[in-house]
């Protein structure tokens, strides 16, 4: 294996990393569920696991935390909205954080989530699902009006994305001086169901950097913005914390580049061929097939 290093979960070193661990940060999407289906075990492994603090760190930006707490709730997890942080959620803090002026709207090209995170951080939204709607007839010589307050255009994973939010927000981003270009993340594809992948929010990020010429602000993994929130919040040290996530460019370097202990899982998007490759470069301290690995493990 490239580099070397990674080591499979086994009993000595799962017992060896629980008790060496305060924090464990999961990503949701192919480690917790996939789709609306809870992956097998991590109910019971959850339940272990609340000896220590539990922090779920997705970049599925379509829901808010209340959305992603109703969703944990649904599949029979009780997880408070103060230990999910979302790339929804991460891009309203991103911009209380820069002191956005409430006076400014922020064009979204998403989900609710956003929406709905900015909302309750006191921002004007604009855009959103209801935009899915709306065509432009490319005939008679067009003219879009647009909002000339918006200063900040957030996109995020968006299944109703057009031509005429492209173009929104691209004259947004090109004639609004100073406006922000804030992506949630970079994510190529995500388990959106259980049986297969589809796009992420990754290749809708491409088209509005490929139509402003510019690259956007990423809130998401593997921001160091997400990790500086966390810690702010948990204030608990990064060498105590271990992330446990199945993407190795977004999760797994996300964790490793805090200085956070890493284990891959193999229930998502990374495959064993994928983490054995010689060209990847990205390893985790352990990996293994599911969370719920740790769970057997870990029990005498």
């Amino acid at each position: 294996m490239n580099g070397g290093g990674v080591e499979l979960l086994n009993a000595g070193n799962a017992t060896a990393l629980f008790h060496s661990v305060d924090a464990f940060l999961f990503d949701c999407d192919g480690v917790i569920w996939k789709g609306d289906k809870l992956i097998d075990g991590v109910y019971d492994t959850l339940t272990f696991l609340r000896s220590q603090k539990l922090v779920f760190v997705t970049n599925n930006s379509s829901k808010s935390r209340r959305q992603f707490a109703s969703k944990f709730l649904s599949l029979g997890i009780s997880v408070s909205q103060d230990e999910i942080f979302s790339s929804s959620f991460a891009a309203a803090m991103y911009l209380k954080s820069i002191e956005f002026s409430p006076d400014k709207k922020v064009y979204v090209v998403g989900g609710e989530g956003i929406l709905e995170e900015l909302d309750l951080a006191g921002f004007t939204a604009l855009g959103g699902p209801e935009d899915g709607k709306k065509m432009i007839e490319l005939k008679e010589n067009p003219f879009l009006e647009h909002d000339k307050t918006v200063g900040a255009v957030v996109i995020g994973l968006d299944q109703y994305i057009n031509f005429y939010k492209l173009h929104y927000a691209t004259l947004c981003i090109r004639e609004n001086p100073g406006c922000l270009f804030i992506a949630t993340n970079r994510d190529a594809v995500g388990n959106m169901t259980d049986l297969q992948e589809w796009p992420g929010a990754g290749c809708m990020v491409a088209a509005l950097c490929g139509s402003t010429e510019k690259e956007p602000i990423v809130v998401g993994k593997p921001s160091a913005f997400m990790m500086d929130f966390l810690l702010k919040k948990f204030h608990v040290d990064t060498s105590r914390m271990c992330m446990v996530g199945d993407r190795l460019d977004t999760d797994i370097l996300f964790g490793q580049s805090a200085g956070c202990k890493t284990l891959l899982v193999l229930s998502g998007v990374t495959t064993l061929p994928t983490l054995q490759d010689s060209a990847n470069n990205i390893l985790p301290d352990y990996y293994t097939d599911k969370v719920s690995d740790l769970l057997q493990l870990l029990r005498p």
